[in-house]
Formats: C-alpha cells, structure tokens, sequence
C-alpha cells in the first residue's frame, strides 16, 4: 500500500484513516499542512499529527500498515522502510499559543486512499506564526507567508486578527512582517 511514490498527502491520508479506524483522533498540523497547502512550495520531511493516543496504541494502529516506532529522534517517532517521510505525534491538545483547538473544528479532506484530518490553513498561519513569534524563527514566518499566499480566499482573516490580539503578539517583527508581506492591514491599525 505504501510505496516510494507514495505522495505526501497519500501518506497524511492513509495513516489518519488508520487511525481514525482505530478509534484514534489525530490532526495533521506543522509543516506537512504547509506542504499540503501550498502544493510543495515548502517542503516538510516529517508528519506530525496532534493526539492524546499513547504510543503503545500507536503501535498498533500503524505496524499493518508496515510504520515502526523507531523512538528517534523522539519517542513518539515512526518510520516505514519505503517513505522519506516520517510520523511524529506531538501530544494533545491541539493548540497555537493559548488556543485551544477542538479536532473536530478542522477540516477533513476525502482522497482515494481516506480521510484525511488536517488543521485548516487559518489554523496552519496561526501555527507559523507562534513558532515564528515565540523562537523567533524565520523559516515559520516564511511558511505563513506561503499559506497565506496559497490560500487566502480559504483564510478567515478576522480569526487571524483576533488570534494575533488575543496572543498578544501584534508587535512582534515576525508578526509585523506578515502583515507588511501578505499585504494586510495591521489589527492594531
């Protein structure tokens, strides 16, 4: 089923199916969403899907689908032999900052091979953005960017705004740079 030409999405879609069959919520989120969404433009090399399940139920879950918890670089790490890309299952609950998301507010994109559930590309800038404000980390920013270039008809823009006062990370640079580079209008003004 999992091949070397398994795509990023097929494999996002396959293993949140499995799990989902298992009676297992998780979320694709991080820079496998930013893959998704801007078709490749930036390019994630690990899946990282947000779950309250232990890794034993993991395990079981994933092993017929030929993943092996490898533990490395972190314990909730697996790997299959035909894949570049790698799972890893940050434990819930699913947050930006001190927001709280609930799974079942984010979206569920059907393929051919499952269901796939993925933050939605509000969620996706809301994640790059905290990364980029709090580590002040440049790869994130640029990662919003690209969601909100790809996706902005998809975006709910005052989510954004609200999130960003809430959070209040309106002066951050990273933050101020978005909205200078997306061509937004600051909340603050």
């Amino acid at each position: 089923m999992i091949t070397k030409k398994t795509t990023l999405i097929e494999l996002a879609a396959i293993v949140s199916d499995a799990l989902e069959n298992a009676g297992i919520t998780a979320t694709l989120s991080g820079g496998a969403a930013v893959s998704i969404y801007t078709d490749n433009r930036y390019e994630s090399f690990d899946l990282d899907f947000v779950t309250a399940a232990l890794v034993k139920e993991l395990k079981i879950a994933l092993e017929p689908l030929g993943f092996q918890h490898t533990g490395r670089p972190r314990l909730s790490v697996f790997e299959h032999p035909h894949s570049i890309w790698y799972l890893e299952f940050p434990p819930a609950p699913l947050s930006f900052g001190g927001t709280y998301v609930d799974p079942s507010d984010c979206k569920l994109i059907d393929t051919g091979l499952g269901r796939l559930r993925i933050i939605t590309p509000t969620h996706s800038i809301m994640d790059r953005l905290i990364a980029a404000a709090s580590w002040n980390e440049p790869q994130s920013l640029e990662q919003a960017i690209l969601v909100a270039d790809s996706q902005a008809r998809h975006v709910n823009w005052s989510v954004i705004d609200e999130w960003v006062n809430r959070e209040g990370i309106g002066d951050d640079k990273e933050v101020l740079e978005f909205y200078k580079r997306t061509g937004r209008k600051h909340p603050d003004g």
